[in-house]
């Protein structure tokens, strides 16, 4: 996790502003405090400020991400957690327990699963991703909090989490690929491909986790999964074939699908 402590002190110059504004920055000034403060020098200021102007992410350019109250590392090439997801945390978190045995699949940079942790101590908590660069990255914010593997679901999880997973959470890409060219260009040409495409109807990901998620959860046991409000009632047929009983809740920017086992 990185420090939440600024390098910097004072209020941004104006032309640092008008520069972010000119650029087409809709918070510039906003987003010119974090720089200002981000850096420790002129140079550095000018090279971020010159990193941001091209395009590249406010995240990607501070080298930290804000999520559920904390500063969670990122690095170019890693998705972007977002604000929307923080409703997943909030409806996944009353279902843990200290002690529970909790996974963050597709878990880029580890947000979720720092999270969680930070609001419940004491879980068990496990962490993958198919991208290697995003596993280095959560390898780094979930030091000495949890575990990360790399590979794809559950193939990159140990053999003996199989019947033990108390919650399994997952923001998986869920952009429809024909709708991946309306996205904004930060994203699209700064964030991984196979980080944002879910396929035609965007639950090409979700099938696969539904697919096997039965098999890996405890005998009470939940998974939960973010997608858009207008996919929400696809993620809960998804999971309701695997045998799970599902519960639908959302905010205006996204959609939680928890599955439920009550195997006895």
């Amino acid at each position: 996790m990185v420090s939440t402590a600024g390098a910097g002190a004072g209020a941004p110059p104006p032309d640092l502003v008008a520069a972010l504004r000119a650029a087409g920055c809709i918070y510039a000034e906003d987003e010119a405090v974090l720089l200002h403060a981000q850096a420790h020098d002129e140079a550095e200021l000018a090279s971020m400020l010159a990193a941001r102007i091209s395009g590249v992410p406010l995240e990607h350019v501070l080298g930290w991400a804000e999520f559920c109250g904390l500063r969670v590392g990122v690095r170019p090439g890693v998705f972007v957690p977002r604000r929307r997801t923080e409703f997943l945390v909030t409806r996944v978190v009353p279902l843990v327990a200290p002690g529970a045995v909790v996974v963050d699949l597709c878990c880029g940079s580890g947000a979720i699963a720092l999270a969680i942790a930070a609001a419940v101590p004491g879980v068990e908590l496990y962490a993958c991703d198919v991208d290697p660069v995003a596993v280095a990255c959560a390898c780094e914010n979930l030091v000495g909090i949890g575990t990360v593997f790399a590979g794809s679901l559950f193939t990159a999880l140990p053999a003996d989490l199989r019947g033990r997973i108390d919650m399994l959470v997952a923001s998986a890409p869920y952009v429809p690929t024909d709708e991946i060219a309306l996205m904004p260009a930060e994203a699209r040409l700064h964030e991984p491909a196979r980080a944002l495409d879910g396929g035609a109807d965007g639950l090409d990901v979700y099938r696969a986790i539904a697919a096997e998620v039965v098999q890996w959860l405890a005998p009470i046991g939940h998974v939960a999964v973010e997608t858009a409000r207008d996919q929400a009632t696809g993620a809960a047929a998804v999971l309701s074939s695997a045998g799970l009983r599902v519960e639908v809740t959302s905010d205006r920017r996204a959609a939680a699908v928890i599955g439920a086992a009550e195997r006895h």
